[in-house]
């Protein structure tokens, strides 16, 4: 598939739902998990959140599974200490704003695609509007997963983070393997002109 970074055109902010992944404090850097970009990817995140022409919108937040089948044991087992920490598993304070609106979705997988809030947020939209963390885990496994259901993907590459700026090349370099068919790939500036029409 050819590979292109899409100029904003115009969108229609109703038929899009912009999905937050995992903007836990485990995530941020310093942290067990830590993701260098994810401060500026919250901050551009925030930005969208705020807008007055903003889309619906749904924060996710991964907790560890309570009853792991298959290899989610062992997950469970090597990560015991860091699922366990309540602090860590908190969305970040800067999120608490947005979360206080009880948008937020729990989840056990990767992918934010298998979570019933996600998927109760998606009726009638037609594209996701990818932000959070990390890129090379729960973003990519959600993305892979809504091009799978047939939603088009908005890859905001300047809210997503990973664990190291290379990771964050890579995932992007992933995403844009899907344009023009199933992924757009845009920054935040891009998509809030796209949707004020400008």
């Amino acid at each position: 598939m050819k590979t292109v970074e899409t100029k904003a055109a115009r969108r229609d902010a109703s038929q899009d739902l912009l999905l937050v992944v995992d903007f836990q404090n485990v995530y941020l850097p310093g942290y067990d998990w830590g993701c260098p970009g994810m401060p500026e990817a919250m901050k551009n995140t925030i930005r969208l959140l705020n807008a007055a022409n903003a889309p619906d919108y749904i924060l996710t937040r991964f907790l560890a599974p309570t009853a792991p089948a298959g290899r989610w044991k062992q997950y469970n087992e090597a990560f015991r200490d860091i699922n366990e920490n309540p602090f860590l598993a908190e969305l970040s304070g800067e999120m608490a704003p947005y979360a206080a609106e009880g948008k937020v979705a729990g989840k056990t997988t990767y992918s934010s695609m298998k979570a019933e809030g996600v998927l109760a947020a998606l009726e009638g939209k037609k594209a996701i509007v990818l932000t959070g963390v990390t890129a090379e885990c729960c973003v990519l496994a959600t993305m892979m997963d809504a091009i799978d259901m047939g939603y088009e993907v908005v890859y905001l590459y300047d809210c997503i983070a990973g664990q190291s700026v290379e990771l964050d090349a890579e995932i992007k370099a992933l995403a844009e393997i899907f344009t023009p068919v199933h992924t757009t790939i845009m920054s935040s500036g891009e998509y809030l002109a796209a949707i004020a029409g400008d």
